[in-house]
Formats: C-alpha cells, structure tokens, sequence
C-alpha cells in the first residue's frame, strides 16, 4: 500500500506507543530500474499489519515475513533483491533492477 513516508513513520511510532511489537524496512540502495527510490519505507506491526511500499508490491510479502523474525529476535536484517537472484523472481521483482532493503526493530 502506498503512503506519504510520513504517514509509514507515524504510523510506526503509534503502533510502537500502543505497545506493538514494529519494524520498519526501508531502500537503502538501488541499481538500475528500481521500484522505489532510496529512503522508501515499509512500516510492519508483530501481526503483520504494514504500510508503505519499498518495492511497489513485489517484493513486500518477503520483507514482511523477514520482519516478523526481525522483532522476534531484535536483530537488524539487510536484504537484497534483483532480477538475477532467484529469490526475487520468487517475490516478483522482475523489472531488471536491484534493491537493498534494510529492516530494523522500532524500540
């Protein structure tokens, strides 16, 4: 779903006040033709709950799931996506470009 970044950041700040367990990826680098530019964010509460787009659709449902193991464990993931790697065509990221996605708990 796409949303102004600051409504995805808002959004994450409330959920985290609320009590939520909240992670918050975001495009930290893109090669080529990529979806979404560097700074895009994808805002994710412990049920799965999210708000933003770091790919425009594509690849959304893998960094959702990543998050979840993301607040779990506390620990930040990066992940990279592209249309030679075989998870992203997976995931759909077919448009002949490369993102990187870094996904951090909200504290």
């Amino acid at each position: 779903m796409f949303a102004r970044e600051d409504d995805v950041l808002e959004a994450a700040e409330r959920w985290r006040c609320e009590g939520r367990g909240v992670a918050l990826a975001t495009v930290v680098e893109t090669w080529g033709s990529a979806p979404r530019p560097v700074g895009s964010h994808l805002a994710i509460d412990e049920a799965g709950h999210f708000l933003g787009s770091v790919s425009g659709g594509c690849v959304e449902g893998a960094v959702v799931a990543e998050a979840a193991e993301v607040i779990a464990s506390g620990a930040p993931r990066l992940m990279e996506f592209g249309v030679a790697d075989e998870t992203a065509w997976q995931v759909g990221l077919s448009c002949g470009g490369r993102i990187a996605v870094y996904i951090e708990k909200v504290a």
